[in-house]
């Protein structure tokens, strides 16, 4: 029986500091679920995911300001525990889907999904009904997390620059990476 145990999702600007943010939500989130055994792949995983969803759909400016980024510039980032998986699941607006590639030695980028690749069991995209990609990676958890019902998670305290503020784009994002859920239980 496939048994899903806990969830969590955060929505994003697609700005540069959207990855440092990603981090801090998986941190807590992991710490909350007692699966910190996953920590540091998990931390690396979603630090190159997110950085891609940032750089497919994200505004085309070095520095970005508030006045940059417009409702397109969004992305989510959710983390959801099924049996003894954890999954790591980034949403972008974009369609065009990542691959891997085979930098040379004095190359400063594309690497990202090679690492994916070396600390995950697997990993893949998804096009969710609703719009956009989903790359999800899978990890292997020794044990299965261990969720206080007595103490409820940590608020999502989101600094301004990276808020998404309520409205269609942020319902996307949720019906987007509900649909992965969804999608990730069938074919379980």
């Amino acid at each position: 029986m496939t048994l899903l145990r806990a969830w969590d999702r955060l929505t994003l600007a697609a700005v540069p500091s959207a990855a440092s943010c990603a981090r801090a939500f998986a941190t807590h989130t992991l710490r909350w679920w007692d699966a910190t055994h996953v920590m540091d792949d998990t931390l690396l995983v979603v630090s190159e995911l997110v950085t891609n969803a940032v750089t497919a759909t994200g505004p085309k400016t070095t520095t970005p300001t508030w006045t940059d980024v417009k409702a397109e510039h969004i992305l989510g980032v959710q983390l959801r525990v099924v049996d003894m998986y954890l999954y790591v699941e980034v949403w972008d607006r974009s369609g065009e889907v990542p691959g891997t590639k085979h930098p040379t030695a004095d190359a400063e980028d594309g690497r990202g999904l090679l690492l994916v690749e070396a600390l995950t069991k697997r990993w893949g995209t998804s096009r969710p009904p609703a719009g956009g990609k989903v790359v999800w990676a899978e990890l292997e958890l020794s044990t299965p997390p261990t969720l206080t019902v007595d103490v409820p998670p940590l608020p999502h305290r989101v600094p301004a620059h990276v808020r998404v503020p309520e409205g269609a784009a942020k319902q996307t994002v949720d019906t987007a990476l509900m649909q992965r859920i969804l999608e990730g239980l069938h074919n379980l």
